[in-house]
């Protein structure tokens, strides 16, 4: 019989090596390697293989049938939307985000959906309590009769649950606190992820079960455990959002049955999460007019447009070096525009503080927001307000020049359902569109050309 062997693994990268070293050679962190204990492949094991290649031939094209993936709603519109139109049966969806974002008051909010379908499902907490779920639930009004809860942490354990139970929608909350008895290494390491998790597919794969696993993330804000924990599951969705503030994205990364475009939007209450249809109206609620540093964008979050109000506070600095701070926006594309400012356009912000800000916790990682960045910053300098009713877009680039940004159709058509009059659009965006009424369009070609018009 093979001997088992001992490797250092890192559990940052899952770098595998055969001696201890203080710094892991592949991703470059200090005291990462962790001694584990590797199983040869038995002769019995590849035996068996060996009967199931046979059974399992391959296939040609032209002999796999194809038939539409059948998908369950999970009660809230939001998340199917991100899932593409709901979950699909075999499905292994992973969620992560940081420590009380929502994460599994949103997966008891999905239990209390899917069970009003007589479907079964088993949730496994190795957190918490059953004492402290019902407690959960009772805030959130979960009352699901198929709903079944289980404490426990061990993969043996649940697995024999499972067989039991035949849950159609599994739960393991979290996925970080599951261990395989049969490796050596602690809860949350890198072999012990990669393997429950690599158990729990093939689970959800030959038994045609839905599995959601909720997922720990680092401080870096990535999911926490071996990179291939995303690889292997068919969705990962990710939270984000303020703990200090009520609104929740939820952002789909990867999806192997629908775009990874698209983004839902909840509202954290006593009652928990909250669907908001219109984000557009909840953003802009609280906007103050007539003040300077103040300037509204229409961004596109996959095929949803979104109204956003992008902040400035521009004033002279008390020492030698001036500071540039931005929350919800890329902080060097800040600093890329308001050198474009100096330059193009000759203000003097070499010893001006800037302060940029998304409001309601918001982030935009598209360039269309480049103009209106500008045109808020530029106002908080000349201390003079943009009118309320004027909504502005598009791409800066570095000599100055507005380039053309997409979906601006769409984009004018948001405007005009919240009530703005003016849109100022990229002048290259103006050929083919078709004329909306109720709503001045201006085409602009620089910056110097969209801030005349605009202060």
């Amino acid at each position: 019989m093979a001997k088992a062997k001992k490797v250092f693994v890192c559990q940052d990268c899952g770098h595998e090596s055969i001696r201890w070293v203080g710094k892991c050679p592949s991703c470059n962190q200090w005291n990462t390697m962790v001694e584990e204990i590797q199983q040869p492949v038995s002769k019995r094991d590849l035996g068996l293989a060996t009967g199931q290649a046979e059974s399992n031939r391959p296939v040609t094209l032209a002999e796999v049938s194809l038939k539409r993936e059948g998908r369950e709603s999970t009660g809230l519109d939001e998340l199917d939307r991100v899932l593409g139109g709901g979950v699909v049966s075999g499905s292994l969806i992973l969620i992560g985000g940081d420590p009380g974002i929502g994460k599994s008051t949103l997966i008891l909010q999905i239990c209390e959906s899917l069970g009003k379908d007589d479907n079964t499902i088993l949730y496994v907490s190795g957190e918490e309590s059953t004492r402290q779920i019902k407690m959960r639930a009772n805030r959130l009004g979960v009352e699901s009769t198929n709903l079944k809860l289980l404490a426990e942490t061990s993969l043996d354990m649940i697995m024999a649950h499972v067989e039991s139970v035949k849950p159609k929608f599994l739960m393991i909350d979290s996925i970080q606190t599951m261990y395989n008895p049969t490796l050596s290494s602690a809860s949350g390491s890198v072999s012990q992820v990669r393997e429950v998790t690599s158990s729990l597919m093939r689970l959800a794969k030959r038994s045609n079960m839905t599995i959601f696993l909720v997922g720990h993330v680092t401080k870096e804000g990535a999911i926490a455990g071996p990179r291939v924990l995303e690889h292997m599951v068919d969705t990962v969705l990710y939270f984000e959002g303020d703990r200090h503030h009520t609104y929740r994205i939820l952002r789909g990364v990867k999806n192997r049955f629908g775009s990874t475009n698209e983004i839902g939007i909840f509202e954290m209450t006593e009652k928990g999460l909250l669907e908001i249809i219109n984000p557009s109206e909840h953003l802009l609620s609280e906007r103050s007019r007539g003040m300077s540093g103040s300037a509204v964008l229409c961004s596109i979050e996959g095929t949803r447009p979104m109204m956003v109000e992008i902040q400035a506070l521009v004033s002279t600095t008390a020492f030698g070096m001036p500071r540039r701070m931005a929350t919800g926006i890329d902080h060097n594309r800040v600093v890329l525009l308001m050198a474009v400012l100096e330059k193009k356009v000759g203000m003097r912000l070499y010893d001006q503080d800037a302060y940029i800000n998304v409001a309601g916790g918001i982030k935009i990682d598209e360039p269309a927001a480049d103009l209106a960045v500008v045109c808020a910053i530029a106002s908080s300098f000349r201390n003079t307000s943009i009118n309320h009713e004027l909504s502005i877009m598009g791409e800066v680039g570095l000599t100055g020049e507005v380039r053309g940004i997409s979906q601006v159709e769409k984009r004018i058509l948001e405007c005009r359902k919240l009530g703005f009059k003016t849109c100022i659009i990229p002048k290259a965006n103006l050929k083919g569109l078709n004329r909306i009424k109720d709503i001045k369009i201006i085409g602009v070609d620089t910056v110097a050309e969209a801030l005349e018009v605009v202060l």
